[in-house]
């Protein structure tokens, strides 16, 4: 069952509605991983052509359970009609839907928000995920593959403090802008053809021995003026994480954007239980991470001063 309210004019203040469907999603696949980390693919054919990175689903994790909880999209396939979370077990939703199994249904609403925005004349896009927050920086790196109106250049730069959703591997992909030894990557990626490091203070095989902002750093220090015009700096995470990534751009006069997570209750827009505080022209403001993001500019949510 797929349910959409009437076509009408959309108000200019409200660009997210009529694009949230409600679908009976189909559970295809549930897949675990150590750290009780878990990928979820559902069939969700009206969600899938319309997604786009950034954008998130809410989910309703079990009957017993009548409040849903935000994954973000990490792929789709428009082709096939599904979409792909990834998400860790920290509390009972979670828990719940890690119970589910293949031709389980999942009431689904999404897509929701706002997603990031690549600009063409920044094609050396720097994408660091943390953690949960890998998702997006996956579906935004194999969307700028698929498009071939730019010549994009993504670095994939993803940090996590258990063990990867994947099996990490050398990568064939040089890199010499990285610290020797460095070498660990994303094999999902490297099929891609899109280049990936990963960070972490547990001492991984092949990973950069801190934060993954700390790689991102070095990194940045070695393009020269250059390429630091052609560079922007997307990312995802938690907080802190978030904050370094929006500060370190600032540090290098680059733009960035961010997604933000927030505990979410209705999720489009109607109960203001996830707002955040936002610089703009005319001063602060609250924006509802659910509907007005959850991708916002990175300076406006962290700034320096």
């Amino acid at each position: 069952m797929s349910v959409t309210t009437p076509a009408r004019k959309r108000a200019p203040d409200k660009p997210h509605r009529d694009t949230i469907f409600l679908e009976d999603a189909t559970v295809l696949e549930q897949e675990a991983f150590a750290g009780r980390q878990y990928r979820l693919r559902m069939l969700a054919p009206r969600c899938a052509a319309a997604a786009k990175p950034g954008c998130f689903v809410h989910l309703n994790c079990d009957v017993a359970l009548p409040m849903r909880r935000p994954m973000s999209v990490m792929r789709a396939s428009t082709a096939d009609g599904w979409v792909e979370c990834l998400y860790k077990v920290v509390g009972e939703g979670s828990r719940l839907l890690a119970q589910r199994r293949r031709g389980d249904r999942i009431s689904l609403l999404g897509p929701i928000g706002r997603p990031f925005v690549p600009h063409a004349e920044r094609p050396r896009m720097l994408l660091i995920g943390g953690g949960v927050g890998i998702p997006p920086m996956i579906f935004l790196a194999e969307s700028l593959r698929a498009d071939a109106r730019a010549r994009w250049q993504p670095l994939v730069l993803m940090g996590s403090e258990v063990p990867f959703p994947f099996a990490a591997r050398p990568s064939a992909i040089a890199l010499p802008a990285m610290p020797q030894g460095v070498s660990a990557c994303m094999p999902l990626m490297e099929e891609s053809n899109i280049p990936s490091r990963l960070a972490s203070l547990q001492g991984y095989a092949g990973c950069y021995r801190g934060y993954v902002t700390d790689l991102a750093r070095h990194w940045l220090e070695t393009l020269d003026i250059k390429a630091l015009a052609e560079t922007e700096v997307f990312a995802c995470g938690p907080t802190p994480m978030l904050k370094a990534a929006a500060h370190l751009a600032q540090e290098f006069g680059l733009p960035s954007q961010v997604s933000l997570e927030e505990f979410m209750a209705c999720a489009v827009g109607g109960c203001a239980g996830c707002p955040v505080e936002i610089r703009t022209p005319e001063g602060p403001a609250m924006k509802r991470v659910c509907v007005d993001g959850p991708v916002f500019d990175g300076a406006s949510v962290f700034p320096l001063n």
